[in-house]
């Protein structure tokens, strides 16, 4: 299918004509007529399937840019799936009069009321900071059409549940209600049964869990010649853009160190650090004025780089979902890619149960290993490697401020500011 076969604005045809968006995605061709006609959808489908747009266009589509109010809510777990989505949905509704805006926490929250005070017709929010704008701006929900909950399943590992019930809550009018996760675990399909309608059901990645346009490499490497080994690799691989992932802040900052002035054009971002730093850095790599981006995994879960050609693990991931994340930034929306990934002796046990998990066929640079007299099992958590020290963003929450505690009844006092 094409864009053109639905009934969508000339406006909004032109803009996507100018994003040369033609054909869909088979998400897309899935869920938009789902959405247009007002249905509850509930989606499954594989990092890069191209989820945002399949949301975005339509919900462009249904706006009364008439109507000064918030008619599309759309929660994501952190602050750059949040500047993400609203810079999707302003270039689709560029044409429109449709106004987006993101709200999240570490930004002025006066300057955001300002806005909401000025007019948002789709807003999109971390959960902290939209509860914080609910209980001390009285934001207005009351006309919400549309709730939209992406990447569900990470803000559960975040612990915004119980934000979420709380926001879900607020809506008490007839709405459409769209839910997009990775996985279904049960607290997941609790929220579906909970505030979905008969939602049309849509599963992608049942079969299908790792990127299926990418090629997935594998390079037995002492830890101790890593840095060799990843040297040689960008000079004889022909690299677009590439990101480089590590286990945790000192193991990128420590690269980062001893590839600056070897390696051109490249940069590395962590949770730690400021907002707008990272804003910056994520808006220079996606404008291609950074080559090689070293990173933890704040990068590796829904942000969409056109350009990323190869994936690089330094480190090894922590389990095979972390390594679906991270890889699934090359090869999006069936574009060619390619991973790489170093492999230590003391991996080599959980190598096996990784590539049952996801489903791939691996590519070995230099010798193969004898899996099969190897036990296999995939890591279920636990300690990282390459590098200590203060921690990995994984564990760092960069949605709309710290969690706090809240009861899961309605009768509430007003959180404490962050």
């Amino acid at each position: 299918m094409k864009f053109t076969d639905f009934d969508l604005q000339p406006n909004i045809l032109r803009a996507l004509e100018d994003m040369k968006y033609e054909d869909l995605t088979p998400i897309q061709e899935q869920t938009i007529p789902h959405i247009l006609a007002g249905k509850d959808v509930m989606g499954l489908a594989e990092t890069g399937s191209g989820k945002t747009g399949a949301c975005a266009i339509p919900l462009v589509q249904r706006i009364d840019p008439e109507l000064r109010e918030i008619q599309v809510l759309v929660l994501v777990p952190t602050r750059e799936l949040a500047l993400q989505y609203v810079q999707e949905v302003d270039t689709i509704a560029k044409q429109t009069g449709v106004a987006p805006f993101a709200v999240f926490g570490g930004f002025d929250i006066d300057i955001q009321k300002a806005k909401l005070r000025h007019g948002v017709h789709i807003l999109v929010a971390t959960p902290g900071r939209l509860i914080d704008l609910v209980w001390n701006a009285r934001l207005d929900l009351s006309h919400v059409r549309t709730a939209v909950l992406d990447e569900a399943d990470e803000m559960l590992k975040m612990g915004f549940i119980e934000d979420v019930d709380f926001i879900m809550s607020c809506m008490i009018q007839e709405h459409q209600t769209l839910l997009f996760s990775a996985t279904m675990p049960s607290e997941i399909e609790r929220l579906t049964k909970a505030y979905l309608t008969e939602p049309e059901r849509i599963q992608l990645n049942k079969d299908q869990i790792a990127p299926q346009s990418l090629n997935h490499h594998f390079q037995r490497v002492p830890h101790r010649q890593r840095q060799k080994a990843l040297l040689d690799y960008i000079e004889g691989n022909a690299i677009k853009q590439a990101i480089l992932f590590c286990n945790s802040r000192d193991g990128a900052s420590d690269l980062f160190k001893t590839l600056q002035g070897r390696v051109p054009s490249i940069e590395y971002i962590h949770g730690g650090l400021d907002q707008n730093k990272r804003t910056s850095i994520f808006n220079r790599f996606r404008q291609m004025k950074i080559k090689y981006m070293i990173a933890t995994d704040v990068a590796g879960r829904g942000l969409d780089f056109s350009h990323v050609s190869h994936i690089i693990n330094y480190d090894y991931p922590r389990n095979a979902e972390i390594y679906t994340h991270r890889t699934g930034r090359a090869g999006r929306m069936g574009r060619e890619g390619t991973a790489i990934t170093f492999i230590g002796d003391r991996d080599l046990h959980e190598l096996k149960g990784m590539f049952g998990l996801n489903r791939i066929e691996p590519i070995w640079e230099g010798e193969e290993p004898d899996l099969s007299k190897i036990s296999g099992r995939s890591r279920s958590g636990g300690r990282g490697r390459g590098g200590g020290g203060r921690g990995n963003s994984g564990q760092n929450r960069s949605g709309g401020g710290n969690r706090r505690r809240r009861p899961r009844s309605n009768q509430r006092k007003a959180p404490a500011k962050s």
